[in-house]
């Protein structure tokens, strides 16, 4: 029987866990460089708390964790008592995250931001179409042998193009979502912000007057005043907000209510966002709505109903699941181990791929506790490095 823990450079100074087997070589070799001694579960069963703690042991400089475990003053107490100094999570989100608990064990805390935005915002725009023209619903049909041939009412859904697509929370991945769907179906957008984002104006404007002098109508980006308004004039909306406790729940029953009957609704950010038993009553209440699921808010867990609803495209958590995406993460997490164990500074600009190149800057990518804990910033300490301009390999 294979050892539920993989051991790899087992000569290494500071010794490493990782909570679950990640794509990719490189940033094995990351933590290799470093002097790292790594040790990686092996099974697909998640790690509870106490088996987190018992892996970490007496002895443990460092660990990366997922997402789906909840990383508090419990285990950042013990990965202090063993020696530990950073904590990596295999995500952007964190809010799995007690970052208060890892600040006072005096722990660094990471995350992967930068590499996950395509990958998400191209499946947000794959759940869209989806849901808009009933793709879920069409495969189930056909693979049940209810399929007898072309007919003039089967399965009818609804275009994008034209319509107005909303979205809630214009960051990155917010961002990008929205270009694709101005450029691939001349959608309106509307989004909903704490700040405006000019850069998704200006670009929507551009490609509004591109498509005017082409005969076409021009597409046009307003930002909504409130998430009730962008909710009563979209056709779509998508949801690319963080979780806390202003957004948990952010779409309820009432909210609910205020989006048109036929239209659609996607998350890929967070499951809570969503009160998932309120969408469940509205989708069976109105079977032309449609909704596109990859996120949950008991995840694994569904709620009651769910799995049952026609009208919902639901997927297993899938956002950032690209080779590439995936593998850059896994790099970005070993980068930021393998930084605070040198002593390097933070990174402190929005770049990320630049850590995927075969000569990194000499810094953490993405620490969100280094001004509490004091760690200095990348351009206060030192110019950068030089950087080879070979190919990232992740991309060929």
């Amino acid at each position: 029987m294979e050892p539920k823990w993989q051991v790899r450079n087992p000569e290494g100074r500071h010794r490493v866990i990782v909570t679950r087997h990640l794509p990719g070589q490189d940033w094995i070799k990351v933590l290799q460089e470093a002097d790292c001694k790594i040790e990686i579960w092996q099974e697909d069963d998640q790690l509870s708390t106490a088996m987190i703690k018992e892996a970490i042991g007496k002895d443990c400089r460092a660990a990366i964790g997922m997402l789906s475990e909840q990383w508090g003053a419990e285990l950042f107490t013990a990965l202090k008592a063993a020696g530990g100094r950073v904590y990596s999570n295999y995500a952007v989100g964190f809010n799995n995250i007690d970052l208060d608990a890892a600040t006072a064990a005096g722990i660094a805390v990471g995350n992967t931001p930068g590499v996950l935005t395509g990958a998400t915002a191209e499946l947000a725009v794959a759940l869209t179409l989806a849901a808009a023209r009933r793709v879920g619903e069409a495969e189930r049909f056909l693979r049940a042998g209810r399929f007898r041939g072309w007919a003039p009412t089967l399965l009818l859904g609804n275009l994008l193009e034209g319509k107005t697509a909303g979205i809630i929370g214009a960051g990155r991945i917010g961002t990008a979502y929205a270009r694709i769907m101005v450029q691939g179906f001349r959608t309106n957008i509307i989004y909903y912000s704490r700040r405006p984002n000019s850069g998704l104006e200006d670009f929507v404007s551009a490609f509004g007057s591109f498509l005017k002098s082409r005969g076409h109508k021009p597409v046009v980006c307003t930002r909504a005043a409130s998430v009730d308004e962008l909710l009563k004039k979209s056709d779509c909306v998508s949801l690319h907000t963080p979780l806390n406790q202003d957004t948990f729940h952010l779409i309820d029953a009432r909210r609910l209510g205020l989006m048109k009957k036929n239209a659609i609704l996607i998350n890929t950010s967070r499951g809570p966002v969503i009160d998932e038993a309120a969408l469940v009553e509205h989708c069976r209440a109105n079977p032309d709505f449609r909704a596109g699921l990859d996120v949950y808010e008991n995840e694994p867990r569904l709620a009651p109903g769910l799995a049952d609803l026609e009208n919902a495209v639901l997927l297993p958590h899938l956002g950032s699941a690209t080779h590439w995406t995936r593998q850059s993460m896994a790099v970005l997490a070993a980068r930021n181990l393998a930084a605070i164990l040198r002593g390097w500074p933070a990174w402190d600009r929005d770049d990320m791929e630049v850590f995927l190149l075969s000569r990194p800057p000499a810094a953490a990518p993405s620490i969100l506790n280094a001004r509490q804990l004091g760690i200095a910033r990348f351009h206060e300490v030192r110019k950068p490095r030089g950087r080879s301009e070979k190919k990232d390999p992740l991309r060929s």
